[in-house]
């Protein structure tokens, strides 16, 4: 029972402390919603990602792991893209997007200023990788 008590305040711990820092400044919040290692495709998992952006937020650039292929989709409002040298694009809710391995995601925003906006990114990564996303320095 002690146990129990003690991983629901480490929980809600955690939990405050990621809600103070979202709310501390306009970077994306980034929550780990799924982690499965692929039972047929041996060291390979799908990791998906919940990217929550307040109105005018962004995240920085960034890379992910070399062994990394990603799709996202916008769940809620509009996202602003650029991946590579590409054209910056504004993706809607329903809106899909790829990410092929070593891709650079230079531009990574909420399309608006006044709506808040969610994205899903799922990965098909080495089961190994921990970081899925490297800031540019």
């Amino acid at each position: 029972m002690s146990g129990k008590i003690i991983a629901a305040a480490a929980f809600a711990v955690a939990l405050v402390a990621c809600t103070a820092a979202y709310a501390a400044g306009d970077k994306a919040k980034v929550t780990l919603v799924y982690d499965h290692q692929l039972p047929n495709v041996p060291g390979k998992s799908i990791k998906a990602v919940l990217v929550e952006y307040k109105p005018g937020g962004t995240s920085p650039g960034h890379t992910h792991p070399k062994s990394a292929f990603i799709y996202a989709t916008v769940l809620e409002g509009s996202i602003k893209s650029q991946v590579n040298d590409g054209p910056v694009k504004i993706y809607k809710a329903g809106e899909s997007f790829p990410e092929s391995p070593g891709d650079h995601h230079s531009v990574s925003a909420n399309g608006s200023k006044t709506e808040p906006a969610k994205l899903l990114a799922v990965f098909v990564v080495n089961s190994d990788e921990t970081e899925l996303t490297t800031d540019d320095k």
